[in-house]
């Protein structure tokens, strides 16, 4: 099957996913950290140059059902963050302008 370019992004993401969960298809809090720095240093080094520390409170403000784990959809909500700070900067927002805690 030859996928689009969307198509592609979106398989590209349960790939990413699925590279970080456990057993029962969720990533816990340590493999979302490790996710995150694995994947995302320019991100994450933005936040923090900005004094914004994105990874104290991810885990816990996108655990929306509080079990503990990030299931898919909870995941997208992250990917969310991070893409729609690209799209602000696209705009010519400063990196880690918006989405951070």
């Amino acid at each position: 099957i030859c996928h689009t370019p969307a198509e592609n992004v979106v398989l590209s993401l349960v790939e990413l996913f699925h590279q970080y969960t456990g057993y029962d298809d969720k990533i816990n809090r340590e493999n979302l950290l490790k996710l995150l720095k694995e994947n995302f240093p320019n991100f994450l080094n933005d936040c923090e140059r900005r004094g914004k520390d994105y990874l104290r409170n991810v885990f816990e403000k996108k655990d929306k059902n509080k079990d503990k784990k990030i299931d898919f959809s909870e995941f997208l909500s992250v990917m969310g963050d991070i893409a729609t700070d690209y799209h602000k900067q696209s705009h010519g927002a400063p990196p880690c302008s918006g989405g951070c805690q």
